[in-house]
């Protein structure tokens, strides 16, 4: 049984509980809460086929994978909604977080905030990812790392040089693609003092600048494959390399980390083989239960540079900022939208959240909903789980205080119900359509003029 608060007297079946997971172990969470939610709220029971069954028996309207129902099975990567109240986004983890050893401490961090390196999240795929970039900067070898277009990659070569020997050294940053073309090999190693003409100054070049420290060279794959081979002797164990223009040899004591989101078979083979250690950083639809987080945390930071934002969505408790105003209709959405640009497309949706959100709450706005279209999913009905038959552990829809409803919550009804103002209506628990329609009026929201003259 899920509900709000604790067990009571005539629960018949177990209370689920809220528990937070990290490599020490598991953590309770305090009780539910919330006005909006029964203290009998829904049934859940595991299939002999690995599924979850789910039966509403509370007050509050349920949605899986955004669409109305009463009951229904769920799987990994499907989400349950209680209407403006609560997001369940179904998972299948192991029991344990496999990490290495050093991160089996307790973190230095709060549940849910930035680690000491900027990373967010709590997911299987975070911990595994934060594991991996401790052992390869502990290695010492050079490091290639993967993922696509946004996951992060940067953020990921900046730990691996803060959590390695290297960290008090300097840490060099370039795009491969945005070398000039014919100049690479000065950007890399440098010119002397008057090559290529008279009076030109001397030049470290991005090699002699990383003497000591870390070399993140992104977009590696889109370096040609002559210029990999120039980089050969470099990445060996001496860093040898020649200025242009300088007969001399010198030698750059450094670690390159290079990144890339094309397949590793654009690389040359021998190119890849000084690249002793991989890292593959894992993009949102592979972390999708970290969005809530990543999304409050884009959200602070924004309000960190606009008093305004700060007022607007988030509530103060002394010189600590509560948790932000986020709409649930807009962090399901979130949930299911599948990302091809990941967190930078993250913090886009966000933006245009703020920019179209008319009140106090982060909402998943029509221009939004335009963008996200995630896909309703495939929600199946189970025999054994019927309708609500049992008159002693039922508690009837209520109707909604309809002057408690914001502009917010009617919008995003409508948005859930597809436009539909019957089914909005049913969602928001008011007695019929026309009841919304009044709200609707009342808040300026225009809706289809066609279901009005339904008989």
């Amino acid at each position: 049984m899920l509900g709000r608060g604790g067990p009571q007297p005539q629960d018949a079946a177990p209370r689920l509980t809220f528990h937070r997971q990290r490599p020490v172990g598991w953590a309770a969470m305090p009780l539910l809460e919330g006005p909006r939610i029964s203290r009998l709220e829904l049934e859940l029971a595991p299939t002999p086929d690995g599924l979850l069954a789910v039966r509403s028996i509370g007050r509050c309207p349920l949605l899986i994978n955004g669409a109305p129902a009463t009951h229904g099975l769920v799987k990994a990567g499907d989400t349950l909604t209680l209407h403006n109240a609560l997001v369940l986004f179904v998972v299948r983890r192991r029991w344990s977080l496999e990490v290495i050893q050093s991160l089996k401490e307790a973190p230095r961090f709060s549940f849910g905030d930035a680690d000491a390196h900027g990373i967010v999240g709590e997911s299987p795929a975070v911990w595994a990812l934060r594991s991996a970039l401790a052992f390869a900067a502990q290695s010492g070898n050079h490091v290639l790392v993967r993922g696509e277009s946004g996951a992060g990659k940067e953020l990921a070569a900046r730990a691996i040089h803060a959590l390695s020997r290297r960290r008090a050294g300097v840490f060099v940053a370039r795009n491969a693609a945005t070398f000039p073309e014919g100049l690479v090999d000065a950007e890399l190693f440098g010119t002397a003092r008057g090559y290529p003409n008279v009076g030109s100054p001397e030049r470290p070049g991005l090699i002699g600048e990383a003497d000591g420290g870390t070399l993140f060279l992104d977009e590696i794959g889109g370096l040609p494959p002559h210029l990999q081979a120039d980089l050969l002797r470099v990445l060996d164990r001496d860093g040898e390399y020649q200025r242009l223009g300088e007969s001399r040899v010198r030698r750059s004591d450094l670690r390159v980390i290079a990144a890339t989101n094309r397949p590793v078979e654009s690389l040359k083979h021998d190119f890849l083989a000084r690249f002793m250690i991989t890292v593959s950083v894992p993009g949102l639809p592979d972390r999708r239960e970290d969005i809530p987080l990543l999304l409050r945390h884009l959200l602070a930071a924004a309000a960190l540079e606009s008093p305004e934002l700060t007022e607007r969505f988030f509530e103060r408790r002394g010189d600590r900022l509560a948790e932000p105003r986020i709409a649930p209709a807009l962090i399901e959405a979130l949930l299911r939208h599948p990302y091809t640009h990941h967190l930078r497309e993250l913090e886009r949706l966000m933006w245009i959240a703020l920019r179209s959100s008319h009140d106090n709450f982060l909402s998943l706005t029509p221009d939004l909903s335009a963008l996200l279209r995630p896909d309703a999913g495939d929600v199946k009905t189970d025999p054994r789980v019927g309708p609500k038959t049992d008159p002693g552990k039922t508690i009837p829809p209520q109707p909604s205080d309809s002057g408690s409803l914001g502009r917010s919550e009617i919008e995003a009804a409508l948005v859930a119900a597809q436009g539909s103002v019957t089914t909005a209506a049913r969602l928001l628990g008011l007695k019929n359509r026309f009841a919304l329609y009044r709200l609707m009026k009342r808040h300026g929201i225009a809706g289809p003029d066609e279901e009005a003259n339904e008989g």
